[in-house]
């Protein structure tokens, strides 16, 4: 079932409202294994523990690694485990247009500019230049700002002739926006004294938030869709810890309710590897075919 269009209420915004709201956003490129529900269960057990509100996201922007049939296979696996959570459930690949809309917003405002550099060229220019690419919090590759120099016009006639591009935010020029702004995010499990964290979204430079094969970058979309579905608390890994900081910055931007952030520990394997589709994780469905009980899965999640 898809969100429709409308806009949250007043539930939307920090813990200060009342109970909260959560939820779990997996990307269906694969199957679940046990990161995946340890994720699911923090999520779903602060909402329940705190009588509030948990909603399902599935993340499907990526055509080329997105599959349907995982997406189902996601909202049987999460059923088995024995969580519910509120109906419609909202895809990301139904509500482009909205992201557009977001994206064609900055670009009026001045905040975004088309960038015609490929990944690699990047990564040489930096090299060539500093000996070894300088990168963001999130390890990628910090852009220097070429294309942002580039004449309108010229970059227009590129655009039209199907030059391949993506949008970056001005990050400049977005500081300059928020200037006289307290960017921080509150951390939900940290004593009152220290609940303000100080987010520093310049570290990440010139970031993409748009792309050619891929309508709208993660960033974007999560934060829209965490205002859009009244999310109050989003409870993520520890990995994901410093993109709040730029996620901070866009609810900035674009006047989007600010939820607070609880980071969690990241299951690893024995080798002490993050659980990963692409590192061949066991798959909850392995699991069930092999007879283990959901009670079982979830105590080996950490939820007994």
């Amino acid at each position: 079932m898809i969100l429709s269009e409308t806009a949250p209420g007043d539930d939307a915004g920090s813990l200060a409202g009342g109970a909260p709201c959560t939820r779990f956003a997996p990307s269906p490129t694969g199957l679940l294994h046990l990161g995946h529900a340890h994720a699911a269960l923090v999520a779903w057990s602060r909402a329940r523990g705190a009588g509030g509100r948990f909603v399902l996201r599935i993340e499907d922007i990526d055509p080329q690694r997105c599959r349907a049939a995982y997406a189902e296979a996601i909202l049987d696996d999460l059923a088995w485990l024995g969580l519910e959570w509120e109906q419609p459930v909202l895809v990301q690949s139904a509500h482009l247009a909205a992201y557009g809309a977001v994206l064609d917003q900055l670009r009026e405002e001045g905040l975004l500019y088309p960038c015609f550099c490929s990944r690699a060229a990047v990564l040489a220019e930096q090299v060539e230049a500093l000996g070894a690419p300088h990168r963001a919090p999130d390890g990628a590759v910090l852009y220097p700002g070429t294309c942002r120099r580039l004449d309108r016009s010229l970059a227009a006639e590129r655009i039209a002739g199907g030059a391949p591009h993506v949008l970056r935010l001005d990050m400049q020029a977005a500081l300059a926006r928020v200037r006289g702004t307290s960017l921080f995010y509150e951390d939900a499990d940290a004593p009152p004294a220290t609940r303000r964290v100080a987010c520093r979204p310049e570290a990440f430079g010139d970031l993409v938030l748009g792309r050619c094969d891929v309508p709208a970058s993660y960033h974007l979309c999560v934060t829209h869709d965490d205002w859009r579905q009244g999310v109050s608390l989003v409870t993520r890994g520890e990995d994901l810890r410093p993109a709040t900081d730029v996620h901070r910055l866009l609810q900035a931007l674009l006047g989007w309710a600010a939820p607070a952030y609880a980071h969690h520990r990241v299951l690893r394997d024995a080798d002490g590897r993050r659980l990963s589709k692409r590192d061949g994780a066991q798959t909850l469905r392995a699991m069930r075919e092999a007879g283990v009980s959901p009670d079982l899965v979830r105590a080996r999640a950490g939820f007994a």
